[in-house]
């Protein structure tokens, strides 16, 4: 992504950061806390080299694994992320219940096949929404999604069903 368009993202977004506007307290920690944490976690010195967009979402990723602490997880991409969120996480090719998981807004069988094994304390990331709005609206829409994070790179979609349907757009 160019400078420009980084920057006019950035600055489109710039009143949705550290959480204001949000009165859920569930909702504005995992905003402040998880999502836009700028504090130094203890293994980011072992995240350098790769492209920015990578190292970016690579450590929301630690920060995700390390806050949800999922025991098991599909191996992808990013595992050395995940792992040094979380030591006990165990990598497998397929999962019968869903804690964390990560797909591709492109990838719709595998995001359909995650769904049907998610519970109310599952969470997915869906990588690249910016790369299909059209998709990610209709994720955001169907009903068993309950809370949606939009971060532009990247979307976080939570299941529980004891809260209400709300959509966030956070400057990420």
């Amino acid at each position: 992504m160019n400078l420009f368009k980084y920057c006019f993202v950035w600055l489109s977004r710039i009143h949705r950061c550290r959480g204001f506007g949000i009165q859920s307290p569930t909702d504005y920690s995992f905003v402040r806390y998880v999502i836009n944490e700028h504090w130094p976690y203890y293994a980011y010195e072992q995240f350098v080299g790769g492209d920015w967009l990578t190292n970016k979402l690579g450590r929301l990723y630690f920060r995700l694994a390390n806050w949800r602490q999922p025991s098991v997880m599909v191996a992808d991409d990013y595992q050395r992320y995940w792992q040094a969120g979380c030591r006990k996480t165990v990598f497998a090719p397929i999962i019968n219940k869903v804690e964390l998981a990560k797909v591709s807004i492109e990838d719709h069988s595998t995001f359909e096949e995650l769904l049907s094994k998610c519970d109310d304390q599952s969470v997915i990331v869906v990588e690249g929404i910016c790369r299909d709005w059209e998709r990610w609206h209709a994720i955001e829409a169907d009903e068993r999604t309950v809370i949606t994070f939009d971060l532009y790179y990247c979307g976080i979609v939570f299941f529980d069903k004891t809260r209400f349907k709300h959509n966030y757009i956070i400057n990420f």
